[in-house]
C-alpha cells in the first residue's frame, strides 16, 4: 500500500526483528535461511514476520543503523521487497552515546540530555521530519517517554511510538496493536484478508 496519506511504519531491526539480551530458557529460536552475511544473529529473524509486516496497512520503511544492509540481508529472508531506508543525519555536536551507534550524545537533546535514559532518542527528530506530515508508527526497542512527548508536540499527523521488548521481538500482540492503530490512521485501508496479488 502506498500513497501520500498512507501511514508509514518506521521499523528498527535490533530488538523488534532480532531479539537480544539475556536469552530465554533453551536459547533464542533460530531460523536458518539465506546467507547471513557473516552475522550470526540474523538466524534469529523469523521469516514468518515478513508476511505479517506486508499485511499491515502502511508503507514499510527501514529505520535502523543497518541502512541498506537491511534490504540486502533481511528483506530476502523475510520475503519483503526492497524498502525505503532512512539515512540518518550525521551528528556533529557530540560523540557517540553510551549505547554505541544507536544513540548519539551531545547537547542538542530534549532537556539537555545526551541521549541516555530520559533523553530524546537521536532518531526521533529525523523520523518526524521524514514523515513530513504523514501519519506514522515507529517500532523500536529504545523509545522513551521523552520521545513520545516530543513527537506529540511536533508531529503534524497522528503518530504511534511502539516500544518492543528487545528480548522477545515483535509478537502477535504487537501486530494486533499496530494493525488497529494503522487502520484508525487510514480508515480506508483494506483489511489484510481483502488484499489481492
Amino acid at each position: 500500500m502506498t500513497g501520500s496519506r498512507t501511514p508509514l511504519l518506521f521499523l528498527d531491526v535490533d530488538g523488534p526483528l532480532i531479539p537480544f539480551g539475556a536469552p530465554p530458557p533453551g536459547g533464542y529460536p533460530v531460523h536458518p535461511g539465506p546467507d547471513a552475511a557473516g552475522n550470526p544473529l540474523v538466524d534469529r529473524v523469523d521469516p514468518a514476520l515478513g508476511p505479517r509486516l506486508l499485511a499491515l496497512p502502511c508503507e514499510l520503511v527501514w529505520a535502523t543503523t543497518w541502512f541498506d544492509e537491511a534490504n540486502e540481508c533481511l528483506s530476502p529472508r523475510l520475503g519483503l521487497p526492497q524498502l525505503p531506508v532512512v539515512h540518518w543525519p550525521v551528528a556533529d555536536d557530540g560523540p557517540e552515546g553510551q549505547d554505541g551507534p544507536d544513540r548519539l550524545g551531545g547537547p542538542d537533546r530534549l532537556g539537555g540530555q545526551g541521549g541516555g535514559p530520559g533523553g530524546l532518542h537521536w532518531k526521533t527528530r529525523a523520523l518526524v521530519a521524514r514523515a513530513a506530515g504523514r501519519p506514522f508508527a515507529w517500532v523500536d526497542d529504545e523509545i522513551a517517554p521523552a520521545d513520545r512527548r516530543w513527537v506529540e508536540a511536533h508531529s503534524a499527523a497522528p503518530a504511534l511510538l511502539h516500544r518492543v521488548d528487545p528480548g522477545v521481538g515483535l509478537t502477535g500482540a504487537d501486530f494486533a496493536l499496530l494493525d488497529a492503530w494503522l487502520r484508525t490512521a487510514c480508515p480506508a485501508a483494506p483489511r489484510a484478508g481483502d488484499r489481492t496479488g
